[in-house]
């Protein structure tokens, strides 16, 4: 069984990222480490609190929560309720940055400063997390829950599957479903 992150997989990547420079700093220079550390606690804090609606679209207040020349927290948190809501349908990089209030082209680039991926990698991710689901949890073909993934059809399921994961979406289905 696969193991679950403590963090949402948008914030997995920044709290590697800080892990990483905490380690290439931790004989020269003490204060960057402590700076990363205290930054992982916030974003390990931010994921274990539950979210209030109104907090969902106040600022944080803790600066240091925020990843220089990325998006707020509040802005992830936009984002990616954006995308779990519109998975079926397509989703345009316009209508995640609008939910960020930013431009297209900063949106872009702050995202991937934040998330460690572009907006279509997380989107393509996101997909393939819930057609996952949908084979464990459904007996649908592949066709239709290609479609309630927001994909074009089966192949390009299939093609994104062995891209990702390394089989195809019926050998999955079939050893997970075994093994469960």
């Amino acid at each position: 069984m696969p193991s679950q992150s403590l963090l949402p997989p948008a914030q997995t990547a920044v709290a590697a990222r800080l892990l990483a420079d905490a380690e290439a700093s931790l004989d020269r220079d003490t204060r960057r480490v402590r700076r990363c550390l205290r930054r992982l606690a916030t974003l390990i804090d931010a994921a274990a609190a539950p979210d209030a609606d109104d907090a969902a679209d106040a600022p944080e207040a803790d600066p240091r929560s925020i990843v220089r020349g990325g998006l707020a927290p509040w802005q992830v948190r936009r984002a990616t309720a954006h995308v779990d809501a519109h998975l079926g349908e397509t989703i345009a990089v316009a209508d995640l940055a609008a939910a960020a209030k930013l431009s297209s082209g900063h949106f872009c680039r702050a995202f991937k400063v934040t998330t460690g991926r572009t907006p279509h990698a997380f989107v393509v991710e996101r997909r393939l997390e819930r057609a996952k689901r949908l084979m464990l949890e459904t007996d649908e073909p592949l066709s239709q829950v290609a479609a309630r993934c927001g994909l074009s059809d089966q192949a390009h399921l299939t093609r994104l599957f062995r891209r990702h994961l390394g089989a195809t979406p019926l050998t999955w289905r079939r050893t997970w479903r075994e093994a469960g």
